[in-house]
């Protein structure tokens, strides 16, 4: 994912969790925020509970390749946070990308075409 794409600042992460409209899978949870004509930002995050190291940095991996074709379906200016949960663990990147597009379009963040 490019850096143009991506939520860097503490402070941006904060406020997307906090006032943000979240939707769950035992996957992940998708949490959205409109900005203020920034573009699209996403951000990815896995906790502890996923497991060391090792595996929350393969679960991030797996998340950026996943919502990275997705990113011209997504309607501008959101805020978008990618939460890793344990039922991560084992799944593949199609498998995320299409529960990633089925959140997206539970959350109203697809463009109509």
């Amino acid at each position: 994912m490019k850096r143009g794409f991506s939520l860097r600042k503490s402070a941006e992460i904060k406020r997307v969790r906090r006032h943000g409209n979240s939707t769950a899978h035992p996957f992940l949870a998708l949490i959205a925020l409109p900005n203020d004509g920034l573009g699209i930002r996403v951000g990815v995050t896995a906790g502890k509970p996923i497991g060391g190291a090792v595996v929350r940095n393969r679960a991030k991996r797996v998340l950026r390749a996943a919502i990275q074709p997705l990113l011209a379906q997504i309607r501008p200016d959101h805020d978008i946070m990618l939460l890793a949960r344990p039922g991560i663990r084992n799944a593949g990147s199609t498998e995320v990308q299409s529960v990633i597009s089925a959140l997206l379009k539970k959350a109203g963040l697809l463009k109509r075409e």
